[in-house]
Parts: structure tokens; sequence; C-alpha cells
């Protein structure tokens, strides 16, 4: 998989793509390509509220098992807006076709100002990733001892 293009069908939902641009990396080495917002008027997200469902004006058919999305927020929206996803990172199963949404919502505290997400803005980024399927074996002990065994939740330093 590495080197080379995974060819990935894409239906185009909203129009507007045309004008404002298909998804795409914005630069040559850049992991993930840009979500714009497929909103008719502005969305206002005050801080505190539930997360709302953005629209991409696309959908996607991965059709690999061994290949899958994840939608995430774009670095500057988090760090400089609060603007996070609702369920933190999406997960795009290979063999779903829907519509890619992008559960937006405003991380701040209480009595800032809201975030205003545009219509056609670049709100979350897409990266394609492989995935390895596991084959689980039930054991009654596991066949080897690991320097770190059962240790877990700060149990390293």
């Amino acid at each position: 998989m590495m080197g080379r293009d995974v060819p990935v069908e894409i239906k185009v939902l909203d129009a507007r793509l045309a004008s404002w641009g298909l998804p795409t990396y914005q630069s040559t080495m850049a992991a993930a390509i840009d979500l714009h917002a497929c909103l008719d008027t502005a969305v206002v997200l005050e801080a505190g509220s539930p997360a709302q469902l953005i629209p991409t004006g696309i959908a996607v058919h991965i059709a690999d098992a061994h290949l899958a999305a994840v939608i995430m927020p774009r670095s500057g929206s988090g760090h400089k807006k609060g603007l996070v996803l609702g369920n933190t990172v999406g997960l795009i199963d290979a063999d779903y076709m829907g519509p890619i949404m992008v559960s937006a919502w405003n991380r701040n505290a209480l009595g800032t100002a809201p975030i205003v997400i545009e219509p056609g803005e670049r709100i979350a980024q897409m990266m394609f990733l492989p995935i390895v399927r596991v084959a689980f074996q039930t054991v009654e002990e596991f066949s080897a001892v690991s320097a770190r065994g059962e240790g877990g939740f700060g149990s390293t330093g």
C-alpha cells in the first residue's frame, strides 16, 4: 500500500463543492484531505451546547477491508477556535457508503464567544489508514510473558 495511490470512490452530494473545491490534499506531503462545511447558513456553536452534525457534501466507498478513514478536526480550528469533534475522532469503515458528517462541538468555557461555522469553511480533515484485521485465538493462558505483564493505568511510570 505504501508508495501508491489507492483508489477510493467519492460521490459528490453537494454541487457547491465544484466552486469550493473537492476534498484534496493541501500540500504534496499532507497526510489528510480537508472537508468543507456544506451548510446553507452559518451554524453557531455555543460553548457547552450539544455537538451538531455538519454535512461535508460527500460520500465515499473505500471498499477495501484493509483500509479505513478517520475524521479529525483541523489543527488550527481546534487550537485557535476550540472546535473539536463531538466524538473526538470519527471512523469511516470500508463498507460505509453514506454521507460523511462531522460532529462539531465547542469545547470552550461557558460564557465565551460562540464558534461560527460558515458555509464552505474547511472544518475537518479525513485521513485514510491501513487496517490490520485480527483472528482471535481463545487461550487459558498467554503463550509468553511480557516485562509489563498485567500492569496498567500508569504502571510504566
